[in-house]
């Protein structure tokens, strides 16, 4: 590829093993070396960053139009020892609409996130969130017809969804130095995972063999367009 040493077909497989199982740089570096692909992890860090963020806009580009039914939730990470907050929404059927990591858990921080939301789908027909009050303002000033059900038990939508085991969160959120260079990363992450994880349990072996192979002939039709 133009710009580089390797062609797009290589500089796309540790993208996908980077952003597919949140390995660290070092980890994917030795699996491009089992393969005789001998580059440093501060190349795949460059690449994971620079081509993680054209998967995730093509991925972006091509999906549905979400549903109008948003769950809001957020959740504490700790990043090198600091506490920050992860916000993230999905919709009905389970799709991540977007994420912000911060550093506060604020009525700020909960308006700067909604707002992104309603710039990026418009504003939507139902709002779950949990009973954090914080919501209560932004969704009535930026969404002013939409049914906001605030209880904790009618978001386990989003509960479930976006809490991997806390060993794993935490080794993954712990490798970042700051809360922007974690919002970089699950900025791509989230969506490339998504289309490589279609709810696996939900679908028959067939259909999901079917929905794996789906997903891998987008990933080539994206390297495709990264090589143009």
């Amino acid at each position: 590829m133009k710009g580089f040493r390797f062609p797009g077909e290589i500089i796309s497989y540790p993208v996908w093993a980077y952003h597919r199982f949140a390995l660290s740089p070092a980890d994917v570096e030795d699996l491009l070396a089992e393969r005789g692909v001998i580059v440093s992890r501060d190349a795949v860090r460059l690449w994971g960053n620079r081509f993680g963020r054209h998967f995730a806009s093509c991925i972006r580009r091509d999906r549905p139009r979400p549903n109008d039914k948003w769950h809001l939730d957020e959740v504490v990470i700790s990043i090198r020892g600091k506490k920050h907050w992860l916000w993230r929404a999905i919709e009905a059927n389970g799709d991540v609409l977007d994420l912000l990591v911060q550093t506060r858990r604020s009525g700020n921080a909960a308006t700067q996130f909604f707002t992104r939301l309603i710039a990026l789908f418009g504003a939507p027909r139902v709002v779950m969130t949990d009973k954090l009050r914080i919501y209560i303002k932004p969704i009535k000033a930026l969404a002013p017809d939409a049914d906001h059900r605030a209880h904790k038990g009618f978001n386990n939508a989003i509960e479930g969804s976006h809490r991997p085991p806390p060993p794993k969160r935490e080794k993954v959120f712990g490798r970042f130095k700051s809360h922007r260079q974690a919002q970089r990363f699950l900025h791509a992450h989230d969506p490339i995972n998504l289309i490589f994880r279609p709810r696996r349990y939900s679908l028959i072996a067939t259909s999901y063999r079917h929905a794996r192979a789906d997903a891998f002939s987008l990933w080539a039709d994206y390297t495709t367009d990264m090589a143009a």
